[in-house]
C-alpha cells in the first residue's frame, strides 16, 4: 500500500470536496480484513516492541475528523494488539478550568509520549483552530481581547508547526490524520447511534447540532491541511466512509513511521552477554539454583 497517495504536500492546496471519502482503490474487502490487514498489524507489533526495547524515539499519531468519522473504532482495532505498556490514547475533550487558565498547547504537552513510547491523540492542539474557531470560544475564555486580531489564526498555526519541528528535531515525530467522512455517511452513522440501544451512549446531542456547521468545519479544516502539514509533521487525509478500508490505511502509516525510525533492540556489551551466557549454561545443566544457595 503506497499510502503517500493520502500525504498533503508542504503548502499544498487542499479542497476535501474533491477528496475521496471511501476506497479509491482496486483492492477487495476479504482479502484486506483477512490476509492484508492482519499482516500490517503483525508487522506493527514487531517494531513497536522494537520501539519500546530501543527507547530512542517516541511516536504520536493525530486523529482529527468530523463527529461519527469513526476515530474510536479505529483506535480500536489498529492498535488493540500493541504491548499495552508501551502505549498510550489520548483523548481532547472540552478543557477543564484548569486546563483553560494555561496557554492552549500546556495540556497537549503533558500528554506526548516518553522515548519508546507511541502515544494516540484522540482530537489534539487542532482543536484549538476549528473549534475554538467555529464557535467563537476565544472571546468567551480569559484571553486578552489585544491578542485576538485578524491574524490570531495564522499565529495559532505558526505556533503549532514551530512546536511540532522542535517535537521532531528532539526525537518525537508526530503524524496526523484526518479521517475524511462524507455528510451522507456520517449522517447513517448518527442514525445508527439512535437506532441501536447498544450504541446510544455514543451519541451526543451535539453531534446533531453540530451539523449545521459542516460548510465551516470543511473550510477551517481545508485551510489547516493546506497550512500545517509539513515534511516533520505531514498530514494524510484518509477516506472514512468504508471502516474497513480506513482501519487498514492507518494500519500502514503507522508503519511506514515505524519503518522510517528503524528501532532495533539493545546491544549488550561483552561482559553482560558473556554472563547470559554462563546463566543459560547453568540452567540447561541444572544447577543454577545450587549456585543461588552458595
Amino acid at each position: 500500500m503506497d499510502v503517500d497517495r493520502y500525504k498533503i504536500k508542504q503548502n499544498e492546496t487542499v479542497n476535501l470536496h474533491n477528496i475521496p471519502t471511501f476506497c479509491d482503490i482496486a483492492i477487495e474487502k476479504n482479502e484486506v480484513k483477512q490476509e492484508l490487514f492482519p499482516a500490517v498489524i503483525h508487522e506493527m507489533k514487531s517494531w513497536q516492541e522494537k520501539l519500546y526495547a530501543e527507547k530512542k524515539y517516541g511516536l504520536t499519531f493525530v486523529l482529527q475528523a468530523m463527529d461519527a468519522a469513526g476515530k474510536d473504532s479505529t483506535i480500536n482495532h489498529v492498535f488493540s494488539e500493541l504491548n499495552p505498556s508501551g502505549l498510550f490514547v489520548k483523548s481532547f475533550k472540552e478543557p477543564t478550568s484548569l486546563e483553560s487558565s494555561h496557554d492552549y498547547l500546556w495540556r497537549i504537552h503533558k500528554a506526548l509520549p516518553a522515548r519508546g513510547e507511541i502515544v494516540i491523540f484522540n482530537r489534539s492542539q487542532y482543536e484549538e483552530v476549528i473549534v475554538t474557531r467555529v464557535h467563537q470560544l476565544l472571546e468567551k475564555e480569559s484571553f486578552p481581547t489585544s491578542l485576538i486580531t485578524n491574524h490570531i489564526w495564522e499565529e495559532r498555526y505558526e505556533q503549532i508547526m514551530h512546536w511540532e519541528k522542535y517535537l521532531a528535531q528532539n526525537g518525537f515525530p508526530m503524524i496526523k490524520i484526518f479521517l475524511h467522512v462524507s455528510k451522507k455517511e456520517q449522517e447513517k452513522r448518527l442514525i445508527d447511534r439512535i437506532s441501536r440501544p447498544e450504541k446510544n451512549w455514543k451519541l451526543a446531542f451535539s453531534d446533531i447540532s453540530e451539523r449545521k456547521y459542516w460548510n465551516k468545519y470543511q473550510e477551517y479544516y481545508e485551510e489547516l491541511l493546506s497550512k500545517t502539514s509539513t515534511s516533520y509533521a505531514p498530514w494524510y487525509i484518509v477516506p472514512a466512509d468504508d471502516k474497513w478500508y480506513t482501519r487498514y490505511v492507518v494500519a500502514c502509516i503507522v508503519v511506514k513511521e515505524l519503518r522510517k525510525l528503524n528501532p532495533s533492540f539493545p546491544t549488550l556489551d561483552s561482559h553482560v552477554e558473556e554472563q547470559l551466557k554462563q546463566l543459560k549454561t547453568l540452567l540447561e545443566q541444572g544447577q543454577i539454583y545450587k549456585v543461588m544457595e552458595d
